[in-house]
């Protein structure tokens, strides 16, 4: 029998919802890609915790480490305190560091489990912050911190590189300085002004091409050093145009939840294997680990019709967890968490589930069972609270 219930509507009032009961794609055990695919992982708040919850961060370490670990069963890496993490965004260093060092220590228990962690400049005072030499030995403590732990680099934008910088050469500068130091190859991140205001006219500018050409400028004269650049600019010709100029061995890492699909699959252009297709490190892969996994599987057997039947109706769902003001994406991807029962609450570091409507939520809640993903059936039943709260229309929390 259909599972209904009511939902806030785009009127402001309610309307009955029948599920359509269909079910999900899940991928085989064991099964293998030709991409890499990293998921940004979200953590889970400790609701509990005696907090002031604006100011200051309380995590649930076994929830938190029990979502990877089921990422990693997905056969998915783990991108680590990234955004989706509410890196910066409630999520502070210390705690970020914490979380890190408990990952890398779940992984050592999973043989081949992949993960790479987010190295910045968070922990600085942003207004404090005076020259580009602050901002260097900023990012070098925390390089310091992970690579003492063994971890792998995702070398993170920088506010106050943005704040600082006076031009591309200060860049150059910065960026020519951490990576001859890094101990194993590390991934850069370009992330946008639509994911983060305070990061607008990276690479010093504010045209993209330029800003592209700085970019790609660092990692030719580093190449050894970059495993590869995630870019989120949400525009897959930007990022189309960049991973066909990348050196020899330089990974393109899709960050674009909108155009995900088509720019794993690629094209097959270019001259180098890389220049034609993505690998991928997403934030939406934490809400469709499942689906994500299964068509990565199909990918790999050269079923790119099935690959895309099972991901492209999840795009519809990214596109609205990641519209605008594309920053409150973290709310849908726990929200996705909440709802499929892998946690018990739809408390957010930082208060952040409040960032989105009732009827945004609730339209979420309508393409992700569009999209056939992990059954929302199934994540009603063994979660009644999240049932009662959509059935009721009232906000979770």
């Amino acid at each position: 029998m259909a599972l209904s219930l009511q939902l806030p509507s785009a009127t402001g009032g309610l309307a009955p919802y029948t599920l359509r009961g269909t079910s999900p794609a899940r991928p085989p055990a064991g099964a293998r890609f030709n991409r890499i695919a990293y998921s940004a992982a979200h953590v889970v708040a400790d609701p509990l915790a005696a907090i002031d919850p604006w100011l200051q961060c309380a995590v649930d370490w076994d929830a938190t480490i029990a979502y990877r670990q089921r990422l990693w069963s997905l056969g998915l890496g783990v991108a680590e305190a990234m955004d989706t993490a509410q890196r910066g965004m409630g999520l502070d260093w210390p705690t970020s560091l914490e979380l890190i060092r408990r990952s890398l220590d779940a992984a050592r228990d999973r043989p081949g489990a992949l993960i790479a962690s987010g190295c910045g400049t968070d922990h600085l005072v942003l207004e404090n912050v005076r020259t580009v030499d602050e901002v260097i030995a900023g990012y070098e403590e925390q390089m310091a911190a992970i690579e003492k732990l063994g971890g792998k680099l995702i070398v993170m934008a920088s506010r106050a590189l943005a704040r600082v910088a006076k031009g591309p050469a200060d860049y150059e500068r910065v960026y020519d300085r951490i990576l001859r130091q890094a101990k194993q190859p590390v991934v850069l991140h370009w992330l946008g002004d639509m994911f983060d205001p305070a990061l607008a006219g990276y690479w010093g500018s504010a045209h993209t091409d330029a800003a592209m050409d700085t970019a790609l400028g660092v990692i030719a004269a580093n190449a050894s050093k970059v495993d590869g650049i995630k870019i989120s600019l949400l525009d897959k010709d930007k990022e189309i145009a960049m991973r066909r100029r990348l050196p020899t061995g330089v990974r393109m890492y899709t960050g674009d939840d909108f155009n995900y699909a088509e720019l794993i699959a690629g094209d097959g252009f270019g001259s180098e294997p890389t220049h034609g297709k993505s690998d991928a490190l997403l934030g939406i892969f934490d809400a469709i680990a499942p689906a994500a996994s299964a068509a990565l599987g199909e990918l790999a057997q050269g079923n790119v019709e099935r690959f895309h039947a099972i991901l492209g109706p999840t795009v519809p769902l990214s596109r609205h967890i990641f519209a605008a003001p594309t920053r409150f994406y973290k709310t849908g991807v726990v929200f996705m968490a909440w709802l499929n029962g892998h946690q018990s609450h739809f408390t957010m570091v930082g208060g952040q589930q409040s960032t989105r409507s009732l009827q945004h939520l609730a339209e979420l809640f309508r393409l992700a069972d569009a999209a056939n993903l992990e059954d929302v059936i199934a994540g009603l039943t063994r979660n009644p609270s999240s049932r009662a709260n959509m059935d009721a229309g009232s906000s979770p929390a």
